[in-house]
């Protein structure tokens, strides 16, 4: 088994299922008493908010990428970054490390494509909505159509990601709210929707959601999982 290095705290309310998701997932692989071996880097998100809103996304880099290093020493084999948002800055904690970083895009797009969608909807940050660091990976290396909520619908679900999420706030009224962003895309075409912020899974599950949903969170989580049992058996 190889170890999972996940760098964490963006926030610490996902970072908690990812390591809930890599170890359930490794003990239903493998069984008996098994779990995943991993290490986290958890940062203090409140920093991270800073630089984010500031717009200091190269010091954000090296925060995280110097955490990528600190897993690297420690014996990780590769490198999850806990959060959709903070991939912005993914080539940076790459070129620090030897070891892989396992994009949180790449598996998701795989799971689309496999099972036959291309016209999906992407909710997640202001950042990861409207900037190209991960839209543009999914048009260009997948060439999926990706859909957003136009601009008053795009504030909505930023405010309630940083408001309530990431401090373990779940509203009955921020669910629907959710849910009248994701039938506006619907409307628009869209035929799946990505659950593109690593809180959103805490707000939706898939049966509030009238077509496919695709979260993240749990996709990462079970990706970093296949990528540490490489080689390994599972049970029978």
């Amino acid at each position: 088994m190889k170890t999972i290095g996940l760098i964490g705290g963006m926030s610490w309310e996902s970072s908690l299922e990812y390591y809930r998701i890599v170890n359930e997932t490794v003990k239903t692989r493998l069984g008996g008493l098994h779990s995943a071996q991993c290490l986290m880097y958890s940062v203090d998100f409140a920093d991270i908010e800073h630089m984010q809103a500031a717009g200091q996304w190269d010091e954000a880099g090296r925060v995280l990428a110097a955490g990528a290093q600190r897993l690297e020493r420690g014996g990780a084999d590769f490198i999850v970054l806990c959060t959709n948002t903070m991939h912005k800055v993914a080539d940076a904690i790459q070129a620090a490390v030897r070891i892989p970083l396992l994009h949180i895009a790449d598996p998701t797009a795989e799971q689309i494509k496999a099972a036959g969608f291309n016209r999906v909807g992407l909710l997640g940050t202001g950042f990861t909505m409207e900037q190209e660091f991960y839209k543009g990976r999914l048009v260009s290396k997948y060439g999926l159509d990706v859909l957003v909520p136009d601009d008053d619908e795009r504030r909505i679900v930023h405010d309630i990601i940083y408001q309530e999420l990431v401090l373990g706030v779940v509203k009955d009224e921020s669910r629907q709210a959710y849910q009248q962003v994701i039938a506006s895309l619907i409307e628009r075409g869209a035929e799946c929707i990505i659950l593109g912020c690593t809180e959103i899974m805490l707000l939706i599950q898939p049966e509030d959601v009238p077509v496919p949903s695709f979260d993240t969170t749990t996709i990462h989580a079970v990706s970093a999982v296949d990528y540490a049992l490489a080689g390994e058996p599972t049970m029978i």
